[in-house]
């Protein structure tokens, strides 16, 4: 069944977060066609070598992008929250070369590529905003690359709280320094390229520190700027038009 997502589209916050929408260009994403579905956890969207002829808007819930060693070695290379498009690039790109699956129980929006092209030719300014939502991607690409690359693990597990934070406040689903972030320290580990037990040890440091609270999913910050400087995190990478999501 194909329906327009009227209530509260993560979408348009997301997208407004990096461009600015006129009325008419919010409207016309509100009424974007897509087929609504509920994904269980842990199962995969579209799988590295498919030839999808929809994307898939994440409405809520939490999925990952991965790649797979010859050995069997799950590389985390992106977390997606609510808002994102994790293969819009399935748009122009035929063969997909990544692999994407749901972390948690998700609701999503399959909207079919001819729908896309469609909104695109006739709202260039939409085209515009999906060209910078790829090339913010893109950005956040080389960000982690350099955490994983260049960092030790504990300011690599701080970088990646305050991003995951920000970009949750983005589009309304952290609360000052507070979030929900059901992700297991065994995927931590796939993103950040360490072993589980390392997650565990770097999570308790950071707690120890007075960095960070976890209770159960629910993650607290009572110290932001310890915890940016401990990340070495500047938003700048994530190019957002108001910086307060990022204070």
């Amino acid at each position: 069944m194909h329906t327009s997502f009227h209530r509260y589209n993560p979408m348009i916050r997301k997208l407004e977060s990096i461009f600015k929408l006129t009325e008419d260009e919010r409207q016309a994403l509100e009424n974007l066609p897509m087929q609504v579905a509920v994904i269980k956890d842990d199962q995969d969207i579209v799988r590295e070598g498919d030839c999808p002829s929809r994307s898939c808007l994440i409405l809520s819930g939490f999925t990952a992008t991965y790649k797979i060693t010859a050995g069997g070695k799950r590389q985390i290379v992106a977390f997606g929250i609510a808002g994102d498009i994790p293969d819009l690039q399935s748009l122009h790109l035929k063969v997909l070369d990544i692999s994407l699956t749901t972390l948690t129980p998700c609701q999503v929006g399959f909207i079919t590529h001819e729908a896309l092209r469609d909104i695109c030719t006739r709202y260039p300014r939409i085209a515009a905003a999906f060209w910078r939502e790829t090339l913010v991607e893109g950005a956040i690409f080389r960000e982690w690359v350099t955490n994983v690359g260049r960092r030790e693990g504990y300011n690599r597990m701080a970088h990646m709280l305050c991003e995951l934070l920000v970009r949750l406040r983005v589009v309304g689903l952290a609360e000052d320094h507070t979030c929900d972030l059901p992700i297991t320290q065994s995927e931590f580990a796939d993103a950040l390229g360490v072993t589980t037990v390392h997650v565990n040890r770097v999570l308790q440091q950071l707690r120890a520190d007075g960095l960070i609270k976890l209770k159960g999913d629910r993650l607290n910050i009572p110290d932001w700027d310890r915890l940016k400087e401990a990340g070495e995190f500047d938003p700048a990478y994530l190019h957002l038009e108001n910086n307060q999501a990022a204070a």
